[in-house]
C-alpha cells in the first residue's frame, strides 16, 4: 500500500516546518515515556515539575509569570501534583496569602528521572553530529528564536 504525500504548502527547505516536524517527534517519545511511566505525568505536569525543581519556593504567580499560561489552568496542574503527592505546598512567612511550592521527594526523583530520559532523547536527535555540528545547530537555533522575539 503506498501513502500519499500532501506536498501542499510543503518545501525541503521550509525551516518551521522542520521545527514543527522536530519537535512533534521528541514531545512523541516523551509522550510516551511518560505515558508508560508509574506517574502517568503529561508534557505539562513535567514542565511545572521542572519549573519548582529549578525554583524552589517559588509561587503559582512566579509559574503563572514565567510560562505566560492561564492562572486557572495552572491551578489545576498544581493541584493534581499536589493531589499526588508531587509537590508540598507552605504558606509565606511574610505573607501568609501566598503559598510556596516545592517538589516533594518523589518529586525530585522523578524530576531526576525526566532530566535524564530528556538527555538520552537530545543525545539520540544529535547522534552521529560531531561537536562542532552541535554548536553551530544551537546556534542557528538561538539566532531563530532571536528573530522570531525581535
Amino acid at each position: 500500500m503506498t501513502h500519499a504525500i500532501d506536498n501542499v504548502n510543503q518545501s525541503g527547505d521550509d525551516v518551521l516546518d522542520i521545527v514543527h516536524t522536530v519537535m512533534h517527534q521528541v514531545r512523541s517519545q516523551q509522550y510516551r515515556h511518560l505515558r508508560d511511566g508509574p506517574h502517568d505525568i503529561t508534557h505539562m505536569d513535567s514542565r511545572v515539575l521542572a519549573y519548582f525543581g529549578r525554583h524552589p519556593g517559588a509561587t503559582q504567580s512566579d509559574l503563572a509569570s514565567f510560562s505566560g499560561r492561564d492562572k486557572a489552568q495552572l491551578a489545576r496542574l498544581v493541584k493534581g501534583l499536589r493531589d499526588r503527592g508531587l509537590l508540598a505546598a507552605e504558606a509565606d512567612d511574610t505573607d501568609r496569602r501566598n503559598v510556596r511550592l516545592t517538589l516533594t521527594e518523589t518529586g525530585r526523583t522523578l524530576q531526576g528521572e525526566l532530566r535524564l530520559q530528556a538527555q538520552r532523547l537530545g543525545d539520540k536527535a544529535v547522534a552521529g553530529f560531531s561537536e562542532a555540528d552541535r554548536h553551530t545547530l544551537a546556534a542557528l537555533l538561538r539566532r531563530v528564536q532571536t528573530n522570531l522575539e525581535a
